[in-house]
Order: structure tokens, then sequence, then C-alpha cells
């Protein structure tokens, strides 16, 4: 029985290869401000900074221990109060949509869940035992004990019918809690199609701290059992995003694709390519950055703050807000660029954490040089002005950077990657990216 269950699976496999191999897979993607009631916005600083921060913990701590293919929409979180983007995913039989966050610095794809009666109630959740194509993953299984040890799955097995369960734990204390199932998921396609994706990894969270105004999460970072890699074993070894404008609303968005990006994107002004470093910092997308520059300078900033092997290193993440730099590349921009805001009046605006703002209400940005980061390779990116002087409140903007301590990884956030197409090319261990008005 075994046999046949797995040779129908790869039947299954080869038949969505064939039939959508010209075709690419989107999905919707939004920021996740867009939810309301909305807060004040020195509010939302400063629950992007917690945010931001804890993250970092997490992170850190996690460092120490030719086809085409599908589409989801992607959009702003602005409207929802919160400080990251949203897609929308289709999960089970038959088929049910949850709003999650998309997160290139987390393995697991979970939801809020009920198993067994057992589960969260205050929004619309997944009733896995509903779903004619929800299989569990079993407690005694070696993908239980040695398979998904790294997403936090739990020893303890009642009887051998019981789930694999896991606790998943984040460095501010907040958690997860439910069991590991697989399912499938329906991704729609650029030729205006759907496919099923069947035997996708799912966390069904039963317990746990929730985000507020997402049902759950996608996890796009890079392991055997997350969404990215089942997504381009099927539609190729690609997946993009191009994020709107932090502060869009719910109706503006653009998509994450998996599978060679739409040749509308890759017009003018040409991609850059650098290197991604897949294997630096398991599943988390390591890039080699070697230096910042303001205007024509190149700031002094140690290399070991760059170098992976003495706890430093930079990841790119659509998980968190603001880029977090270590302490020794803080005070070097920050400083860098404060020279050349001497004159506008600086503010601390009440219960807003962040150290530099100011009131830029008759500023005129064309004064504040370009920044950019520099790759090993030659190549550069270089951010608007509005990704790394952001909007706090009406006639205030303050400088989009956190100090992450020393020796700490150097995390670029999805504010200072918005406006701009990236794609993340596992095959080739490249990432490329051009400006783009992602519209």
């Amino acid at each position: 029985m075994k046999t046949v269950t797995m040779l129908l699976c790869l039947i299954t496999m080869l038949l969505i290869d064939s039939a959508y191999s010209n075709t690419v897979m989107r999905l919707d993607m939004a920021h996740r401000d867009t939810l309301s009631p909305k807060p004040t916005p020195f509010h939302r600083i400063e629950d992007i900074m917690g945010m931001d921060q804890k993250r970092h913990g997490l992170i850190s701590q996690k460092i120490k221990t030719k086809k085409g293919g599908a589409r989801m929409s992607l959009g702003s979180g602005f409207d929802f109060g919160e400080a990251q983007y949203f897609s929308e995913i289709t999960v089970g039989t038959p088929a049910k949509k949850f709003k999650v966050v998309v997160d290139t610095g987390s393995e697991l794809t979970w939801v809020n869940c009920r198993f067994h009666g057992k589960g969260k109630e205050k929004r619309e959740v997944f009733r896995a035992e509903e779903s004619s194509s929800f299989r569990k993953v079993g407690c005694m299984t070696k993908t239980c004990k040695v398979d998904l040890i790294n997403l936090f799955s739990l020893t303890t097995c009642p009887t051998p019918q019981s789930p694999c369960s896991y606790d998943y734990r984040y460095a501010d204390g907040s958690t997860a809690q439910g069991v590991f199932g697989m399912d499938t998921f329906t991704v729609g396609l650029t030729n205006g199609r759907v496919a099923s994706i069947p035997g996708v990894l799912i966390g069904c969270s039963t317990t746990g701290t929730s985000f507020h105004g997402a049902d759950g999460i996608l996890g796009l970072a890079l392991s055997d059992y997350s969404f990215t890699s089942k997504a381009t074993n099927i539609f190729g070894g690609k997946f993009s995003y191009c994020l709107v404008d932090h502060t869009s609303n719910k109706n503006i968005s653009n998509y994450l694709i998996f599978g060679s990006t739409p040749s509308s994107t890759t017009k003018a002004p040409a991609r850059r390519t650098a290197r991604l470093d897949l294997n630096l910092l398991p599943s988390l997308y390591a890039i080699n950055i070697v230096g910042i520059s303001i205007g024509d300078t190149m700031l002094n900033i140690p290399p070991i703050v760059w170098d992976v092997k003495r706890s430093g290193g930079t990841i790119l993440d659509s998980g968190t807000s603001l880029t977090l730099l270590a302490d020794a590349a803080y005070k070097a921009v920050v400083s860098g660029l404060e020279r050349y805001l001497v004159g506008v009046k600086r503010v601390k605006p009440e219960d807003v954490p962040i150290e530099y703002c100011y009131d830029t209400s008759k500023f005129d940005d064309r004064k504040l040089p370009q920044l950019s980061f520099h790759f090993k390779g030659g190549a550069r990116f270089s951010p608007f002005r509005k990704s790394y002087l952001i909007d706090a409140a009406p006639g205030i903007r303050c400088l989009g950077f956190v100090s992450a301590g020393a020796p700490a990884t150097n995390i670029i956030g999805n504010i200072m990657q918005q406006n701009h197409l990236w794609e993340f090319d596992l095959a080739a261990s490249t990432l490329s990216f051009a400006p783009s008005t992602c519209l």
C-alpha cells in the first residue's frame, strides 16, 4: 500500500510538472501595514522597532544553533497597522484562503488551526480534520524525530498514532504550538489557470501568540520542508518579489512569483546581480556586503562587520522592517547621514525608540546624498531616499537604521528593499535586483 501511495504521488508531481512547465506561479503580496484600525504613526514606529529587535534576537539565536511557475499576490500591511508584507495562501480540500506574513527568514509555514477540537477561534481558522487532503505527521516517524527537529518538533509521543507536535519558540518569548501535517496548496498561474501542490508541510498552530491581522506565516527560507523548496522544485529554481511602498494601502499589491520572472519586468533599468551565499547561514539568504557609501565616500567600517566567520555577515529578510546594522556600521552610517541634516531640527517623538528623527517638513530630499550597499564582485544596491529617511508622522522622518550590537548579523529589511524587484536564483546562487514601481 505504501508503494502504491508513493507511486501515485510521483505520478501527480510529474503531471503537475508537465502541465505547468510554461507557466509561472504567483501570489498577490501587500504590505502588512494595510490593516485597520490604524495606529498612530509614532506607535507604528515603536511597534516596528520592537518587532525587529525581537526578530534579530531570533535570527541570531538560529545562526548560533527552464520552467514557468506560479504567482501569489503581495502587498503592504499599512492599513492593518503592521510593518510587514501579506499574501494569501489557499490550503486544503475543500480549499480555504488565509492571510499570511511573507517571511524569507522562517522555514515553517503555519496557520491558526483546530485539530481534534482544540485551537484558536478568534479569527478564521484552518480545520484540519475537515480537509480530506490533510495528513498528519506521526510522532514516531523519522520525519518528526529527525527531519523536523530544527522546526522545534517535540519528542513527546503519547501513542504511536499521535501527531508530531511542535513548540515554535521565539526569542521574545512568544510561541506557536501545534501539530505538523501535509496538505494540498492551490496556487494561481500566470496563464490564468490554477495548480494543486500536494504534500506541502504545514503547521497547524492551535495555541500561541498570533500576528496581528494575519492568520499565519508563509515560510520562504530555504530548507527541505519550506514552501520555497516545494514550489521551486515544481516551477524552477527561482522566486522573486517586488515590495510596494510600505505606506501603500491594501488595494496596492504586486506578486510573489515562483518560476521565471515575466519578461515585462526585465526592461530597463538593467538588473544588477550579486552572489547569493546559500551555505553561509543555512536557510537564510546571506549576501556578501563589503561596504556602504554615502555619496562618493566609502564609509570607514571594519571588515569584521561583514565577516560571517567572525559573527558578522548580512542577510536579506522580508520579515524585518527596518535595517539592522552591527554597531560599528550603524555609527558610521548615521553619523555620515547626520552631517547632511545639519540645520534640520532634530526631534524626539514620544514613545519612539528610534534615535535619529527630524522635522523634515521643509527639507529638500535632494540634499541627502545617495546611500549605497556594495557587494563583493562590484554590484551596488542604491535604495531610494524614502527607504532610509522614513516617514514616522506628518512632517517627521527618521533614519531607518537600528543598532544590532556587536558582534551581530546585519539585516537589510523590507523598507530598504521596497520599490525594487528582487529575484532569488537558487540554482545559480545569485541575487538580481533593479528599481521598480512594483505596479
